[in-house]
């Protein structure tokens, strides 16, 4: 009876608390949310700012890198020019006015010999020598083939600072100078970063000391809250692109519990228009970026230099279309593909592989000269440069190549040496012909002889037939032993021209100097004895031999010996002397026509190896241009010097082989 109220008293009391704990609870999770929400907001801004501002930093660098990149392509086809003697004094001026024209950051370019020696400059006053830390990356870009920075420096002006590119030139395997470029780092700064960022950032170049370089701060200093930091990707430099944002942290609002409603109230439309200036900003940063996306890929698509990507395991991962044209395959057919690749030629295939092995164990090839095929079935010669792709974190994730069509080059080279083949069957022809009339007077005399001495013969034939007799053998032998030296004299004489003046394809053989100097030693003394020149050689015992074509060596020697001895034609006859001496000095075996004529006056010694310059009036001008010609090419080297005794000493050197004279 008296238990039915007491089971409802504590349902009553727990109904009674939860009502007033759920106030408390939704008053506590409300004011846990309403702290939770601006801190996680500032949070999340924090983070995003962050990030937007290494996007925006990485984007920044790569715009930077790919400026210093379009002046290295230019300096590296200007050099390609100079290196070749293409351009003259006034269209090199032209280029580098140009040059500095179409890029504002460039100061100067500087064009320097191969001893460091100032040779020309842009409009911009050049110093005339380099500074010692420059000269040693000079030094290191020569070694290593290729351009590299040298670390910036303090330039003339206050807080100026300049960034040298040294870029090595060669040709045909020689060094012959550098082209030096400096770059202001404030005006690339400048010229680089957008309004758009710096108007949010203030950018620094800074050294790996910390010392700013160059600065861009158009809305005030950075805060230091919001900074990044990304090194630019210079081959012997140490510069790196700092960010700092000029925004501050984000602040939690005041009086959260005083002004919770009100913020709550107007959350929603701060939070819009937060949102929408927030989406602005993106899209005007976005839209910038599309146009430099843009722009860069029509710079790429209008190169004629083919690109290719690769990754680690040789799959191709992108081609620009001067490559495709290169090869003749759409991009759909060589993206993803792995080798052996469609473009290359079966004859080498093995070529081919070998240096994909090569890639695959991280040893690729810098730069090389190969074939390909393209679809049609034409080879095309190409020079291939290669490095590694690096992405934002410094990690290599494939292979990045520059090919070069080469065909025009190699029709040049093959033109020019039959250019130069014609020219030395010329030349050959030119000396044949200034000794003509010598080479006629030698042949009389052996012909006369054997005239005589059959003769002779004839003439004792008949007497005997007259008189009945027998003619002793005896008697006739000596008569027809003269006339068959005589013929064979003749034989030489005639063999000689014709092996001299013939043409033919150059041949490397083992050569001797004392036996390239009797094979013409006839002709020499042809020559010698119309100007009553005596003729002496002084040849070194076990002179090793050099690797050479003997006709064009040939050649070299009878026109240096002609030239000797026409120059001794007005001295005296007791001083004319041409002494023909071979030495082998350090790897090299030297070969030297001295005479003691009237010797090269200073004027003419500066123009004397120039085509078709020559101190006769008949004279061609080409003789010491092809011996000079001849010597480097066999590797080696003309030079002429004054002799004590009086007249000229013309010197060439060649490569010594391994094996002397047997």
């Amino acid at each position: 009876m008296n238990s039915s109220p007491r089971p409802a008293r504590p349902r009553f009391v727990l109904g009674g608390l939860w009502r007033w704990l759920m106030p408390v609870l939704l008053v506590l999770l409300f004011l846990a949310v309403l702290f939770w929400l601006p801190w996680q907001a500032r949070q999340m801004e924090t983070t995003e700012r962050q990030e937007q501002l290494i996007a925006d930093t990485l984007w920044v660098e790569q715009t930077i890198r790919f400026e210093l990149t379009r002046n290295e392509e230019a300096l590296a086809a200007l050099g390609a020019e100079v290196a070749e003697g293409k351009l003259d004094d006034a269209a090199l001026r032209a280029r580098l006015a140009q040059m500095l024209k179409l890029s504002h950051e460039l100061e100067q370019v500087r064009w320097f010999d191969p001893g460091l020696r100032l040779l020309a400059a842009s409009a911009a006053p050049g110093a005339p020598s380099l500074r010692a830390p420059a000269q040693d990356t000079a030094e290191m870009a020569r070694a290593g083939r290729v351009g590299r920075y040298a670390e910036p420096y303090p330039g003339a002006a206050p807080g100026k600072r300049l960034l040298d590119y040294h870029l090595p030139l060669f040709h045909d395997g020689a060094y012959v100078g550098s082209l030096v470029a400096t770059v202001d780092l404030k005006i690339l700064l400048d010229e680089t970063v957008p309004w758009w960022f710096a108007q949010d950032n203030a950018i620094s170049l800074v050294d790996r000391d910390e010392t700013v370089l160059a600065k861009r701060a158009a809305a005030g200093p950075g805060r230091g809250v919001y900074t990044h930091k990304r090194a630019l990707d210079l081959t012997g430099a140490t510069v790196m692109l700092a960010t700092d944002s000029v925004k501050s942290e984000p602040r939690l609002l005041p009086n959260l519990l005083v002004g919770s409603v009100v913020l709550l109230a107007l959350g929603l439309l701060i939070s819009l228009m937060a949102l929408w200036r927030h989406i602005a900003r993106r899209l005007a940063a976005e839209g910038a970026l599309r146009q430099q996306m843009a722009f860069r890929t029509a710079m790429e698509n209008s190169l004629v230099t083919g690109l290719r990507a690769r990754d680690l395991e040789g799959r191709v991962t992108y081609v620009n279309p001067a490559f495709c044209r290169m090869v003749g395959y759409p991009a759909e057919e060589l993206l993803g593909k792995t080798p052996p690749m469609p473009y290359w030629a079966p004859e080498a295939m093995a070529v081919y592989q070998q240096r994909f092995a090569s890639v695959l164990a991280g040893e690729a090839t810098q730069q090389f000269e190969t074939i390909f095929q393209r679809s049609d079935g034409a080879r095309v010669p190409v020079l291939i440069f290669e490095a590694p792709l690096v992405d934002s974190d410094g990690r290599q994730t494939g292979w990045m190549s520059s090919i070069l069509d080469i065909s025009d080059l190699k029709r040049v080279e093959e033109l020019n040496r039959q250019q130069q083949e014609k020219l030395q069957a010329s030349a050959r022809l030119a000396t044949m012909g200034e000794i003509s009339s010598m080479l006629a007077h030698e042949l009389n005399q052996p012909l006369a002889a054997i005239a005589s001495y059959t003769t002779g013969a004839l003439n004792v034939l008949g007497r005997a037939q007259d008189k009945g007799q027998s003619v002793d053998a005896g008697l006739l032998q000596p008569a027809l032993e003269q006339a068959s030296l005589q013929a064979q004299r003749a034989g030489q004489i005639i063999r000689s021209v014709h092996e001299f003046v013939k043409k033919r394809e150059p041949q490397r053989q083992q050569i001797g100097v004392q036996a390239l100097v009797d094979g013409i030693h006839a002709l020499i003394e042809l020559q010698a004895r119309k100007f009553y020149v005596l003729v002496e050689t002084s040849i070194a015992p076990g002179l090793p031999c050099v690797s050479a074509d003997r006709m064009m060596l040939e050649q070299v020697l009878l026109n240096l010996t002609r030239n000797g001895i026409e120059a001794m034609q007005d001295i005296a006859p007791a001083r004319r002397l041409l002494r023909i001496a071979a030495t082998c000095e350090q790897g090299q075996v030297c070969v030297a026509v001295i005479d003691q004529g009237h010797g090269i006056a200073p004027e003419v010694a500066e123009r004397l190896f120039s085509p078709f310059f020559s101190t006769k009036a008949e004279g061609m001008g080409m003789g010491l241009s092809v011996c000079r010609s001849a010597v480097e090419f066999h590797g080696g080297s003309l030079k002429h010097a004054a002799n004590p005794d009086g007249g000229t000493i013309f010197s060439f050197s060649l490569p010594a082989q391994a094996a002397p004279l047997g």
